[in-house]
């Protein structure tokens, strides 16, 4: 019987199973950390944890090679999904990023991300000879610059770098010269330090004001110690020492608990490492670190093994990722950055951040499937 077109026959030694137990044992960890943060969200993390893996199981038997014959309208479902939500997004505390389904809610930047890759590893392949052309990089800017100003008029200012750091290593990895690298930092340095000049005077037009008061209260950290901004990472920071080696255990009573406190906000989500600090300690710390940084490593390998330029593509894309929203998010939490909200990947609680890394990784175990063939 002659197989679909997005099927092909694979070898079950190609699957890697590595990258699977990874995610899942990551996944698994994360179940307990939700539940102790918030335990009405563990059920809901349990059915995100078990719908993703079946997904993520479906998507890695597409063929991504025929997937991305269709990457214009990958494109087009990422724009109009972000423009929903100024149809018929709900509005909360301000900002307009998500889509009540009535029986859960849709973060369309979420998913956003992975159409983003796949599009972009198509797009990128198609100008391999001609990717440091003025025309080509105005085009690719061009075509990035639509969904990031989409995600940004939400608002959703760390989404909107997440994605755009994201979108700049695409290109790298597929190409870019070191000569155009070095003429774009050079116009983008000097322009970096205005805007945040900018930034730091009132009535400035480019950020909300609760944006603002983020990255103006990690400055003056010893000034705004009562604000709500710095309040939050020093407890958060407090919440993380106070597990030292081995922290105080899940679903702990203890009365000096910061968690137990209330005194992070969003402990499921934002926060969730500061959960990991504190009832796991500084080995569970570690364990969530090692884990993400192996998936990312995995992630490299099966790119440096790709068949073509939009297989490693891919596979770095979703590993950067992966990397890029953990070092946010970590970073968050130990206060090294201003306060922003970006969930922790297969950690904190969301389901369509969960289930959009699951199809990442899908497409990223696809690739492994098809591997170059050495002569």
């Amino acid at each position: 019987m002659k197989l679909p077109r997005f099927a092909k026959v694979y070898h079950i030694k190609n699957y890697n199973f590595t990258l699977t137990a990874l995610v899942f044992s990551l996944s698994v960890l994360g179940i307990f950390v939700v539940g102790s943060a918030r335990e009405i969200y563990q059920s809901r993390q349990i059915f995100g944890v078990v719908f993703g893996l079946f997904v993520m199981v479906i998507v890695s038997l597409f063929d991504y090679v025929w997937v991305l014959e269709f990457y214009w309208l990958i494109y087009l479902v990422a724009i109009g999904s972000l423009g929903s939500v100024f149809i018929v997004g709900q509005t909360v505390n301000g900002a307009r990023r998500w889509i009540n389904l009535g029986f859960t809610t849709f973060q369309p930047s979420e998913l956003a991300k992975i159409l983003l890759i796949l599009f972009f590893s198509r797009f990128i392949m198609n100008h391999t000879e001609d990717i440091n052309d003025r025309s080509t990089l105005i085009k690719y800017a061009a075509l990035s610059a639509i969904p990031l100003g989409l995600i940004f008029a939400e608002p959703n200012l760390s989404t909107t770098l997440v994605t755009a750091m994201v979108i700049c290593l695409l290109i790298y990895v597929g190409g870019l010269s070191y000569r155009v690298i070095g003429r774009i930092l050079l116009a983008l340095i000097p322009t970096t330090i205005i805007f945040f000049a900018i930034v730091m005077m009132p009535h400035q037009p480019f950020l909300q004001k609760y944006q603002q008061q983020r990255i103006l209260a990690f400055i003056n950290q010893e000034e705004d110690q009562n604000s709500d901004e710095v309040y939050q990472q020093n407890n958060s920071v407090m919440a993380i020492g106070s597990g030292k080696l081995t922290g105080k255990g899940l679903n702990n009573n203890t009365t000096t608990s910061v968690k137990n406190g209330n005194f992070i906000p969003e402990p499921q989500t934002d926060f969730i490492f500061a959960i990991v600090g504190e009832e796991l300690g500084f080995i569970g710390g570690c364990i969530v670190i090692a884990l993400l940084l192996l998936i990312v490593v995995q992630c490299i390998l099966i790119g440096i093994r790709a068949q073509d330029l939009a297989g490693r593509i891919i596979c770095c894309g979703v590993g950067g990722l992966i990397g890029v929203q953990s070092f946010v998010n970590i970073s968050v939490a130990t206060g090294l950055i201003p306060n922003t909200g970006v969930p922790l990947p297969f950690v904190s609680y969301g389901l369509t951040s969960l289930v959009s890394l699951y199809i990442g990784i899908g497409f990223v175990l696809n690739v492994g499937l098809q591997p170059k063939k050495y002569q």
